[in-house]
């Protein structure tokens, strides 16, 4: 699959700490560039922010309709079926991502992976799969599409997860978020789960929660 330049935004000129953010269904990688100044994150920490942009595919449960999309969705039951090799094709692109920031003196527990709906399912699975230990997780509206199938990696068991889910989302079910955010507990992470009254969206609440997160997590 064909990926674009990412777009990049730095808040002051020596980031030491990256978060990269991945957009949903159809949208592309200014969606979220937006947020950055509703964060209101205190100006002496430097963060480089990476918007990556899904490449363009034929998407199946929108009858074929090329659009940007990180892997195909072929049915959109409440347990969707996914295209594993597309996802996990994308997964490594994100994994790519990160190196670029290692080797741009960017430590890898500076490094926040972050995902809205189908960018969250990539997040889940580029995060909780990585062999270097990374700064946090992020999820957003999303499920974990590869929870049955993914090698948990020993380096990001501690690492933080936070998880949040509009309590109307009729695109995501909040079912398939707190499932999630279950299975994790289950198995020992520190995963944090927020519903917010919204539907498929994200709202001023939220975003006031990330950035205290964001900070948090960098802080720690």
């Amino acid at each position: 699959m064909h990926y674009l330049t990412p777009i990049q935004i730095e808040t002051n000129p020596r980031p030491d700490s990256a978060v990269i953010l991945l957009h949903g269904l159809g949208a592309d990688g200014n969606d979220f560039a937006p947020i950055i100044p509703e964060l209101n994150l205190p100006e002496d920490i430097g963060i480089r922010f990476i918007f990556p942009h899904a490449p363009s595919i034929p998407v199946t449960v929108n009858g074929g309709f090329v659009m940007p999309a990180w892997y195909d969705i072929l049915e959109m039951e409440i347990d969707r079926r996914v295209d594993h090799k597309q996802l996990l094709s994308s997964a490594a692109y994100i994994d790519d991502l990160i190196e670029e920031q290692i080797e741009a003196g960017i430590e890898s527990n500076r490094i926040i992976l972050a995902g809205f709906s189908q960018g969250g399912a990539v997040a889940y699975q580029c995060c909780l799969s990585s062999k270097r230990p990374l700064g946090g997780l992020l999820a957003m509206s999303t499920y974990f599409a590869t929870s049955d199938k993914i090698e948990l990696s020993a380096e990001n068991r501690s690492i933080p997860i936070e998880i949040h889910h509009g309590t109307h989302d009729p695109v995501v079910p909040e079912a398939l978020g707190k499932n999630a955010y279950s299975l994790l507990k289950q198995k020992g992470y520190a995963a944090n789960y927020r519903a917010y009254p919204m539907e498929h969206s994200v709202c001023l609440e939220q975003i006031q929660d990330i950035s205290n997160w964001l900070q948090q997590a960098l802080n720690s």
